[in-house]
């Protein structure tokens, strides 16, 4: 499937801002399944430094050292996907299954994410455990925007009983850790086949299944990730996989605007 992204961040401040300094994971990768064909940012910086984070995310450093009032960030692109079923395989590993074990402030375990996982133990395999986990998030968590925030953790969202994607990888992530799946939070763009503008990217999960490699869960959706996905970055939660992540010194209050489309591009066909 060729898909085409068009995502533009607006960062809008009551007062003036005397310095910025973001971190960009705006970059997809190119691996088995996905391959980027072109994919351009525009930032108020000539040039932006890039390098690999610690979980390999492909990552750019946005600095402003001049005043300002606002900070606009525009995503151009086109990847070509396929179907993997959810396996991913190729992307950049510098970090083995096991460091995906660790808890964090958003994904710390609960008696009641514990009891929210019990039932998918009784499965057979360990990828028939997952997938009956991914049912049982996505049947609790009613997908709701507005209802949560960035710093929710999976305990609070369980126990509201609403939230967005974000919150349904935070606690699919936890439960497959209580199972003793390593897993991780991934974030990226999904293509779906009404014509809408979104105003967030998308997040899902992903689980180490020994002898298959990391496959990926939308617990959102209630499906593994297909060629209607394209991934961009991981790590132990929302915050490492953030599309922007950043500090300023001074803008008073601040208003965030997102527009983002993704588009199936148009087979050309010859003449």
């Amino acid at each position: 499937m060729q898909l085409k992204i068009a995502h533009q961040t607006i960062y809008r401040y009551s007062e003036s801002v005397d310095y910025t300094v973001q971190q960009l994971r705006l970059f997809p990768d190119s691996f088995e399944g996905q391959q980027v064909r072109a994919w351009t940012i525009e930032a108020p910086q000539d040039s932006l430094p890039e390098f690999r984070d610690g979980f390999g995310n492909r990552t750019a450093l946005l600095t402003l050292d001049r005043p300002h009032r606002q900070v606009v960030l525009r995503v151009i692109g086109e990847v070509e996907t396929e179907e993997m079923h959810g396996v991913v395989r190729g992307v950049p590993e510098p970090l083995p299954p096991a460091f995906y074990m660790r808890s964090t402030s958003r994904t710390r375990a609960s008696e009641g994410l514990e009891r929210l996982a019990r039932p998918a133990r009784a499965e057979s395999s360990p990828l028939n455990r997952l997938h009956r986990l991914m049912s049982l998030v996505h049947l609790r968590i009613l997908y709701e925007p507005g209802e949560t925030h960035v710093a929710t953790t999976a305990d609070e969202a369980l126990a509201h009983g609403r939230g967005v994607c974000q919150d349904h990888a935070h606690v699919f992530i936890t439960c497959a850790r209580l199972l003793g799946f390593p897993a991780r939070y991934v974030s990226g763009y999904l293509w779906t086949a009404e014509a809408m503008d979104h105003d967030a990217s998308h997040a899902w999960a992903e689980a180490w299944v020994k002898g298959l490699g990391w496959v990926g869960f939308d617990a959102a959706n209630g499906v593994s990730p297909s060629e209607s996905y394209v991934r961009m970055a991981c790590g132990l939660d929302y915050g490492d996989a953030a599309p922007v992540r950043g500090v300023r010194r001074g803008g008073g209050s601040e208003v965030l605007n997102v527009q983002l489309q993704v588009q199936q591009a148009r087979l050309q066909v010859a003449a």
